[in-house]
């Protein structure tokens, strides 16, 4: 991974606060990590706050409005998905977390299956990332880890009903 970006850079735009994880992404080791961990600390604010379905509407907008903050920070960084770019593992994470049982077995299992999926890049995932170097992709790749943590979950979930 490159080196991690300065905090003046982090605030230097609103785009990079965002991309970065507000801070989450600059993490020197495993920043990936750090930003789902981020998700994963965060998501009982938004459940204290919303309704899934005002929370199904904020991951709408946090994922097209997270298109356009990684596209810039890659852009300025000159690494389209440089690693301290983290919200394309926040939102995806969140929508898992809605959708995923609220145990915290049942969460660390779905942190433990997004990560290792985020890592391995499962097609389409894979075609993501390698085909559209833009937010588009950065954001989509881990959409795609977020689908199959989900469903991997949901079979658990049927074989010990």
């Amino acid at each position: 991974m490159a080196n991690p970006p300065s905090i003046r850079f982090l605030l230097a735009h609103p785009a990079h606060l965002v991309a970065c994880g507000f801070g989450s992404g600059l993490s020197p080791l495993a920043p990936g990590t750090m930003g789902t961990l981020f998700a994963w600390a965060s998501f009982p604010l938004l459940r204290l706050w919303l309704s899934d379905f005002e929370i199904i509407g904020l991951l709408v907008v946090c994922f097209v409005g997270g298109v356009l903050a990684v596209h810039r920070t890659g852009s300025d960084l000159g690494v389209v998905d440089h690693g301290s770019i983290v919200w394309d593992e926040i939102v995806p994470f969140w929508l898992v977390l809605l959708l995923c049982p609220g145990s915290w077995p049942w969460q660390l299992a779905a942190f433990c299956l997004f990560r290792i999926l985020d890592i391995v890049k499962p097609q389409p995932a894979r075609y993501f990332d390698e085909m559209h170097k833009n937010g588009v992709g950065v954001m989509c790749d881990d959409l795609v880890a977020a689908a199959y943590t989900l469903l991997i979950l949901a079979i658990a979930r049927f074989a010990l009903a």
